[in-house]
């Protein structure tokens, strides 16, 4: 029974008591997420901890709207290639918490960062997936707001990455995408967010339009930065991805260039276009 309360967020989670913490398998700014056994199935899960405070400065400007929980986000998500949330709710402490499907994998920012190229051959492959997963998103009526390669993950086999972490998700409406609501990570926020204007999915867009960019290159169309104040370059015309990958496909450079787009006109409206527009590209490069 007190699987079943925990798993409708009626009953809280004594997590120590429930879970076996077995190592630190990542830590955010938000949170902090363990690999973790469950005592009574024997199940190897994800167990993601919300700091407290934290969540309550992001929670707290839509509190008079309904935003719903992180959890509650989440759990909406059956699809192949987004972590699959499998119970939510309050810990003893009152902390939220998530309990996802574990992966043995590396996040893309991780495979970045190694020197040998890991991912030869299987770029499109990738690519197609995580478009696939942030359209779901879109679906179902969301805007992610922080898609980048620190919330992509790898199966153990490394034949899947998959979306992660709906810390900062919002409906796609207003107060929601109303002006002023700058939140994201700075090397992959689109203009209009880092300008505090209003907002749509479109900023997804771009940031998956950066995310794939470096994915092919190793590198971003604009000077890195840390903070929001960086990302203003971002308003500027971006490097164009030639410079660095001079053999890429060049329907795929087109496509990837129209995600990242400065001007909203010009940018994809949506996922599906760009899907549409590599359909019969076969090879990362020409």
């Amino acid at each position: 029974m007190n699987f079943f309360k925990n798993l409708f967020g009626s009953a809280k989670l004594d997590y120590k008591k429930r879970y076996e913490l077995q190592l630190s398998a990542m830590s955010g700014t938000m949170s902090k997420v363990y690999k973790a056994r469950d005592r009574e199935t024997g199940d190897i899960v994800a167990l993601k901890i919300l700091d407290k405070a934290k969540t309550s400065i992001i929670e707290s400007r839509f509190q008079s709207a309904g935003k719903p929980s992180e959890g509650e986000i989440a759990v909406q998500f059956d699809h192949p290639y987004i972590i699959k949330t499998l119970s939510h709710g309050l810990t003893t402490d009152n902390e939220q918490y998530l309990v996802m499907e574990y992966l043995a994998g590396s996040g893309l920012n991780n495979v970045l960062l190694v020197q040998e190229d890991l991912m030869a051959g299987a770029r499109l492959h990738y690519i197609r997936q995580v478009a696939e997963a942030i359209d779901a998103v879109h679906e179902k009526g969301f805007i992610h707001r922080d898609i980048c390669p620190r919330n992509l993950l790898f199966t153990a086999d490394g034949t899947v990455l998959k979306l992660t972490d709906f810390g900062l998700t919002v409906p796609n409406r207003s107060p929601f995408t109303d002006p002023g609501n700058r939140t994201g990570t700075a090397n992959y926020m689109a203009p209009e967010l880092v300008r505090r204007k209003s907002t749509d999915q479109r900023l997804d867009v771009f940031a998956f339009g950066v995310t794939i960019y470096e994915l092919c290159t190793k590198m971003l169309p604009w000077p890195r930065g840390d903070n929001a104040n960086a990302a203003m370059s971002h308003n500027e015309p971006p490097e164009q991805i030639t410079t660095y990958r001079p053999q890429i496909n060049k329907t795929l450079a087109k496509a990837i260039h129209k995600c990242i787009e400065p001007d909203l006109n010009e940018r994809f409206k949506n996922l599906k276009l760009f899907t549409r527009m590599i359909a019969n590209v076969e090879h990362e490069d020409e």
